[in-house]
């Protein structure tokens, strides 16, 4: 007998369309994919979807949990109640922690705490090189014994090629997936926005979006170089998007992802020098915003992240060249990106292949597919409620949300991880 069965739903599935249906659950893998009105199997619990949208849970890689070292910003337990609530089911950690998580100690510290705090899975990154500096690689074989599931130093470029040209080699011998931040960090260190007339009028420093592509180009040249398994974190500027066109018609082991800020804002939403729009790389303007969304939709643009990066108030309440980048999003990351739904930018597949199947395809994870024998990670959800964004009532211990106040649609009605519920909208 099925454990658990989801009726009437709409069955969104990012290898194929949406279609009504009914899922059913065993020992925490999905057991039954009933689209055709075939009878349905005895279970031990039924849930009725009342035609919501029931997907695969969100991969989310890139997300920043404070522990190490600044726990008062988040911990595992705080980011996993929010991943919950925004219906991600698996959350792909950042090493840059205090300190790095840079050796099998750490690493093994960081897995306990998650395994014990949070809700949903959690697949730890580490370090590229010790102490994220660029000087000297990591032991990046004891590394993935240890769970390592890939290896960055988040935006610390390492800007010594020989040494990235060995971790680079190191890595490919061992099959390990690195991520690169493509940004010349010489044009881009100390920058705040975009530059342009906006960061002009603003007095704000600024950084050209050809940073990054001269740091995608760079990083091109290396994988060309070693044969390396490579993901770029964040593309965000049109002038990259064609070298990366070129290294994947060339054949290269490289996908890129982008992060639901840079595909929902822009540089002019910066406004009166407001911190909690301050990213990195910082927000650009509205024609990079257009193309990446439509990368997205044609799939040189392979995956869609958050890029959750806690901050507390202290660190943003300060004037906007000196306050700290990043903002929260865990929770945000579906009705952000049912913005690009509703503006017939991308549709659901799309969106659920970059924020789940694809991201579990880059990490050999058997996940972010509704077929059976998957794991019965789900989120049932509506993409047309409707509702106000009230920081205050977010999981995440920081809240420093550029979203603030908006309007938006798309709400998490329910999450499930092996098949067990871990959110209920109240």
């Amino acid at each position: 007998m099925t454990d658990l069965l989801l009726t009437n739903a709409k069955l969104l599935d990012p290898e194929g369309t949406v279609t009504t249906g009914a899922l059913g659950v065993t020992d925490g893998r999905i057991s039954a994919v009933i689209t055709d009105g075939s009878p349905l199997p005895e279970a031990g619990a039924v849930i009725e979807c009342d035609r919501k949208h029931l997907a695969p849970g969100i991969i989310d890689i890139g997300v920043k949990v404070c522990e190490p070292g600044e726990r008062h910003k988040e911990s595992f337990g705080s980011a996993g109640l929010a991943a919950a609530a925004g219906g991600v089911t698996t959350m792909v950690t950042r090493p840059d922690t205090d300190p790095a998580i840079d050796n099998p100690e750490t690493l093994e510290f960081v897995i306990r705490r998650a395994r014990e705090a949070a809700p949903v899975n959690v697949l730890p990154m580490a370090a590229l090189t010790k102490g994220r500096q660029g000087r000297e690689m990591t032991e990046i074989g004891f590394l993935l014994d240890a769970g390592a599931v890939a290896f960055t130093d988040c935006d610390h470029v390492v800007t010594d090629s020989k040494v990235f040209a060995r971790a680079l080699t190191y890595a490919r011998s061992l099959g390990a997936l690195v991520l690169g931040h493509p940004q010349e960090p010489g044009l881009s260190a100390g920058a705040a926005a975009t530059s342009g007339k906006f960061a002009s009028l603003r007095g704000l420093p600024a950084v050209s979006p050809m940073a990054e592509r001269m740091g995608l180009d760079r990083d091109i040249a290396m994988v060309e170089m070693t044969g390396a398994r490579y993901h770029a974190d964040q593309v965000t500027a049109a002038r990259a998007l064609p070298p990366l066109a070129r290294a994947k018609a060339n054949g290269f082991d490289i996908t890129a992802g982008t992060s639901i800020h840079h595909l929902t804002l822009n540089a002019l939403d910066v406004a009166d020098y407001r911190t909690f729009f301050k990213i990195k790389p910082p927000l650009r303007d509205e024609e990079d915003r257009v193309a990446m969304a439509e990368a997205v939709q044609t799939g040189l643009i392979d995956i869609i992240s958050s890029m959750h990066t806690p901050q507390d108030e202290e660190s943003k309440r300060l004037p906007f060249e000196a306050a700290a980048s990043g903002a929260v999003a865990l929770e945000t990351l579906l009705p952000a990106a049912m913005r690009l739904f509703h503006a017939d930018q991308i549709d659901l597949p799309t969106l659920w292949r970059a924020m789940s199947l694809n991201p579990a395809r880059r990490l050999g994870l058997d996940a972010g597919r509704l077929a059976v024998g998957a794991p019965a990670d789900l989120v049932l959800f509506d993409p047309h409620a409707p509702f106000v964004m009230d920081r205050a009532t977010l999981h995440s211990k920081s809240r420093n949300t550029p979203f603030d106040g908006a309007r938006m649609q798309g709400k998490v009605l329910q999450t499930f991880v092996a098949g067990r519920s871990v959110y209920k909208k109240p």
